[in-house]
């Protein structure tokens, strides 16, 4: 899918940091800078939330992987993953997560993050009492709280980058186990 909104130039020196950190401009960059406003405060409270250190760097990117699956944002996916490769987390569980329900490899800790991340995700959001307090329970407040903003933005982002029509970039291309297909959305 092409980006439903041409991609805006960056200025010089945010093009080229860009590029030394990825390789390129993030489409969604690019994409939102057409207000610079938006685009430069999204990324300062993405760097925000990645400098969070309360609950595990594979729950929240499992997390991550989830709500873009859910949501359809193939970008999000794709850079989850990659970072997932980035952050030394076990590629095969992680390229389980569009298919987690199916698959054998997650504890029960991370389904449990799996299906409350999929549970905040729906709309109206289906998080239960009993789902919460489950996870309250094994994380702590902090990494609770953590967790729960965390998905929270990432809800923000994923749909942000389906709306606009930002898809994979390939950056998941450099990863050595394949990512699982996403299951086809069922018909409602």
């Amino acid at each position: 899918m092409a980006p439903r909104i041409p991609l805006a130039d960056l200025p010089a020196d945010l093009e080229k940091n860009m590029i030394e950190q990825l390789g390129t401009v993030p489409e969604p960059v690019a994409a939102t800078f057409h207000s610079p406003k938006v685009s430069l405060s999204s990324m300062e409270f993405g760097g925000k939330v990645a400098e969070w250190g309360d609950a595990e760097e594979s729950l929240k990117s499992y997390a991550h992987m989830a709500v873009a699956t859910q949501v359809g944002c193939g970008w999000c996916l794709d850079i989850g993953y990659f970072h997932a490769l980035n952050q030394n987390l076990d590629l095969a569980k992680a390229s389980q997560v569009p298919v987690w329900r199916d698959s054998d490899v997650f504890s029960s800790l991370e389904r449990d993050v799996l299906e409350y991340a999929e549970a905040m995700t729906n709309t109206p959001p289906t998080v239960t009492d009993d789902m919460y307090a489950g996870l309250l329970d094994r994380l702590g407040a902090p990494a609770m709280v953590e967790l729960t903003a965390y998905i929270a933005f990432v809800n923000m982002a994923t749909r942000n980058n389906n709306a606009n029509g930002i898809s994979s970039q390939g950056f998941s291309d450099n990863c050595e186990v394949p990512l699982a297909k996403r299951p086809a959305a069922s018909a409602a």
